[in-house]
């Protein structure tokens, strides 16, 4: 071997060498900045919501202050919170070492009634984005429960309502009204896959919620869940069939009013087809004429109760306006 290829073969040793050290310190600056970034987030995690007023401190100066506070924050008044906390505590809610009852029932108002994603109620309450959520969940959970005992038909009394007595448009022709069903339409988050049966006529996904009130505004049947593409009539016919539903089917002389999206039968009164029914039809375009228009304009103005309650019920509670990316159950 001549010493031209002997020092050849030297400097590829020797070029390799370097390679292999300037390799072998790439690799242990990957891992020494790997060990840093997990020391600095995982092991001395700086504190994050650390802020002196925390949420039992916010729920305190609402309780203590002016009304209209809990009102605008909680979408009720003070007595009302306290006792709903009452009643959730009878359902098995209960304080964590972390998180009061009154402060998971406060974010949990405050995400339904301003519709504010989690990390807002996070900064109001100085919580973590795991901690809210676990809270909104076991809330949600007992608030299902309340309302299974709370909306449940009226018991039944031979007392005309004090609305349709009180008012000669109503009074005596419809003494015998118990309420009026509607449906209505919510938003939902669907997975693309999931939601062609849930496109209607609102052009996007919704759940159809059918729904029965009393004439105080009071909610007495609700049945969310449906498709937004399916009928009013299928729901309230499966909602007549199936028998664990606390759906009332009126007394022998009682009614609930409906629309054209129901049939008319015994115990549910529905308007004259073929003539002027909506409100907003007879303001724009003159006085009912005839008996059958005059029949329809009063039961469309005694119908429209229920259309009121999911108007005050969607402007209470922003989240129905555009529902998070929830599970369809939640």
């Amino acid at each position: 071997m001549d010493i031209d290829s002997e020092e050849e073969i030297e400097e590829q040793i020797v070029e390799q060498a370097i390679r292999d050290e300037i390799e072998f310190n790439e690799v242990v600056l990957t891992v020494a900045r790997a060990t840093v970034y997990h020391h600095n987030n995982f092991l001395i995690k700086e504190p994050c919501r650390n802020s002196p007023r925390t949420g039992w401190m916010f729920i305190m100066e609402i309780l203590n202050g002016n009304n209209r506070r809990c009102q605008e924050q909680f979408r009720m008044e003070k007595h009302v919170f306290v006792k709903l906390c009452d009643r959730l505590r009878s359902y098995g809610l209960t304080s964590t070492r972390g998180v009061r009852l009154e402060e998971a029932v406060g974010m949990f108002l405050m995400t339904l009634g301003h519709g504010v994603g989690n990390r807002i109620i996070q900064e109001q309450f100085q919580h973590s984005g795991e901690t809210v959520s676990r809270q909104f969940g076991i809330v949600l959970e007992k608030m299902t429960m309340l309302a299974f005992d709370e909306i449940r038909p009226p018991r039944e009394s031979n007392e005309v309502p004090h609305y349709i007595r009180s008012n000669p448009k109503y009074w005596p022709y419809f003494k015998d009204c118990i309420g009026a069903i509607d449906g209505t339409h919510v938003r939902v988050s669907l997975p693309v896959d999931e939601q062609i049966p849930y496109i209607g006529r609102k052009g996007f996904p919704t759940q159809n919620i059918m729904a029965v009130c009393g004439f105080d505004m009071l909610f007495t049947f609700v049945w969310p869940g449906w498709e937004g593409s399916a009928h009013d009539t299928h729901i309230f016919l499966e909602a007549l069939r199936n028998t664990e539903l606390k759906f009332l089917i009126p007394p022998y002389d009682k009614y609930y009013l409906v629309d054209s999206g129901y049939p008319n039968m015994k115990g549910y009164l529905a308007l004259y087809k073929g003539e002027r029914y909506h409100l907003p039809v007879f303001h724009t375009s003159g006085q009912p004429t005839g008996s059958r228009e005059t029949f329809n304009y009063v039961h469309s103005s005694l119908r429209s109760v229920i259309e009121r309650c999911f108007g005050v019920w969607k402007a209470q509670w922003k989240i129905l306006q555009h529902m998070p990316n929830y599970k369809f159950d939640k």
